[in-house]
């Protein structure tokens, strides 16, 4: 299951997306993330508690301005860089 956290509206679509399927709860992304935007939940999957990575409740709609220093434009965000599973990315694109 993908998760996708953020929003499209006039001026572009701006959304981290986080595959619940890959991620272990490590937390590395957290740790390299400057803005502090991620954290860890327990999500219900496939009939069991998991514990993976999620973008937090009070950054969900602030994602354009709080990722704008990570966007794409650069070879990876520090947060997907961490990644050793390759679970998470970020959509931005600018309308």
């Amino acid at each position: 299951m993908i998760a996708y956290y953020g929003y499209a509206d006039g001026s572009g679509e701006y959304y981290v997306a986080i595959d619940f399927d890959k991620c272990d709860g490590c937390g590395k992304c957290i740790k390299k993330c400057p803005q502090s935007a991620l954290e860890l939940i327990t999500q219900f999957i496939d009939l069991e508690d998991k514990v993976v990575v999620s973008v937090s409740k009070e950054n969900r709609k602030k994602i354009k301005y709080i990722c704008s220093s990570c966007k794409p434009d650069i070879s990876q965000p520090s947060c997907a860089e961490a990644c050793d599973k390759e679970a998470i990315s970020i959509i931005w694109k600018p309308s």
